[in-house]
C-alpha cells in the first residue's frame, strides 16, 4: 500500500480520464466517417481555398482516437506516463482554445478553465490516482 493520502482531487484525475476517453471515441468515429465518405472536403476563406484529403484526415483521427482511449485507460490505473500525456494534451487544448478565443469567447474560456483544473489535479494530486486503485 502507498502512504499517499487520497483527497477529493482524485475525482478531477478521473474526470480527465473520462474526458480524454470520450474525446478519443469521438475522434475514432470522425475518422471512420471520413474514411467512409468518398468526397473531398473544401474550405473557402478570404482569398484562399483549402482542399483536405479525407482518407488521410480519417486515418489521423483513428490513430489519435485510439491513442487517447489507451491513455485514458492507463490514467485510470494511475500510470505516470499517462498523467504526463494527459497534461500535455490539456496544455495543447488550452493553447488551441486561446487561438479560438476571438471566435468563441465563452466556450474557449470554459475549456481553458477546465484544462487548468485538470492540469492542477494531475500535477499536484496525480499520485492519488495510483493510490486510489
Amino acid at each position: 500500500m502507498s502512504n499517499v493520502e487520497v483527497t477529493g482531487w482524485v475525482g478531477w484525475g478521473r474526470f480527465a480520464g473520462v474526458i480524454i476517453f470520450i474525446s478519443g471515441v469521438f475522434g475514432l468515429l470522425q475518422g471512420v466517417v471520413a474514411l467512409i465518405a468518398p468526397d473531398p472536403y473544401f474550405i473557402t476563406t478570404e482569398g484562399s481555398l483549402f482542399l483536405f484529403d479525407l482518407s488521410g484526415w480519417g486515418w489521423w483521427h483513428i490513430v489519435i482516437g485510439l491513442l487517447l482511449m489507451f491513455t485514458a485507460a492507463a490514467l485510470f490505473t494511475g500510470a505516470m506516463w499517462a498523467r504526463v500525456i494527459a497534461i500535455i494534451l490539456c496544455v495543447l487544448s488550452a493553447v488551441g482554445q486561446l487561438l479560438l478565443l476571438p471566435a468563441q469567447p465563452w466556450w474557449s474560456t470554459i475549456i481553458i478553465a477546465l484544462d487548468i483544473l485538470v492540469i492542477y489535479a494531475l500535477t499536484a494530486h496525480g499520485r492519488e490516482l495510483a493510490a486510489d486503485v
